[in-house]
């Protein structure tokens, strides 16, 4: 799964041809009987994507961290949605109760995604449809140097992007969605959108939503501000850890968190009406 979601993405050895910078001849000269020669880039990039855990995402979080920010809450009964049903642990007066043992096996394989993709230098596009996140969620993806959008979501923005802005326009590498609702009854637009034009997902898919269409669901409350904080700062840390190893491999000094290598990571993406 890894190695598809990839296939669009610039590879690292790519990233990697570049000048190496000058050395004073006196350095030159002291090592050059221990010069050892470098690994080939292609063999990192295979070990990188057969390890199952490269960025040690597992450690972020644990069981109880998502307990205590209220993520095993579902919606009432009467609202779930059958596709939902494998991802519960029951009901209690009336309302739906997460497992949260699926729950934390699918964020992390959510998280690994998330840090391979910002190593790779991949843009990543945060989404939010609840007015009471929007502030969050639009702060935390400027933390992580990447993109959100919080508004109502035009269609063909996507699927149309040539024509909507008037110029060849990359799209994003990876959509998280911290709710993939626009409402009770409709989901978000942006996520067929997303499938229509291959663009892997993740998403906080409730026990009313349709899991369907996204790559990487995540089982979990997203209505609860505590509940959609975590999520933000796990997917926040995955990012940097990504970027961090990256810009090690590149032999590249490291950024702050926080700041961003290119002056387009700085803004939220939002097209205002």
């Amino acid at each position: 799964m890894l190695r598809k979601t990839f296939n669009n993405l610039p590879r690292f050895g790519q990233l990697c041809a570049r000048q190496v910078r000058p050395q004073s001849t006196q350095v030159a000269a002291a090592g050059a009987t221990n010069d050892v020669e470098p690994e080939d880039i292609s063999n990192v990039e295979e070990r990188i994507l057969k390890h199952a855990d490269y960025f040690q995402v597992h450690n972020l979080f644990t069981v109880r961290d998502l307990f205590n920010a209220r993520v095993h809450y579902g919606h009432k009964e009467g609202s779930l949605d059958d596709r939902m049903r494998p991802y519960l642990y029951g009901s209690r007066l009336g309302h739906l109760i997460f497992d949260l043992d699926k729950t934390a096996a699918h964020l992390r394989d959510a998280l690994n995604v998330a840090a391979h993709i910002a190593f790779r230098d991949g843009i990543i596009l945060f989404f939010n449809r609840n007015a009471l996140n929007a502030q969050l969620v639009e702060q935390k993806a400027r933390e992580a140097g990447e993109f959100s959008h919080t508004r109502f979501w035009r269609g063909g923005i996507f699927t149309n992007a040539n024509v909507q802005f008037d110029a060849v326009t990359r799209l994003p590498d990876l959509c998280i969605f911290l709710n993939t609702q626009n409402n009770v009854l409709t989901q978000h637009t942006a996520v067929r959108d997303s499938a229509k034009m291959a663009i892997p997902t993740i998403g906080i898919v409730d026990s009313n939503c349709n899991p369907n269409l996204i790559t990487y669901p995540v089982p979990g409350n997203d209505d609860s501000p505590a509940a959609v904080e975590l999520y933000c700062n796990l997917f926040k840390e995955a990012i940097w850890r990504g970027k961090r190893k990256r810009r090690e491999l590149l032999g590249l000094p490291p950024l702050e968190e926080g700041s961003s290598s290119k002056d387009r990571r700085s803004r939220s993406f939002v097209k205002k009406n």
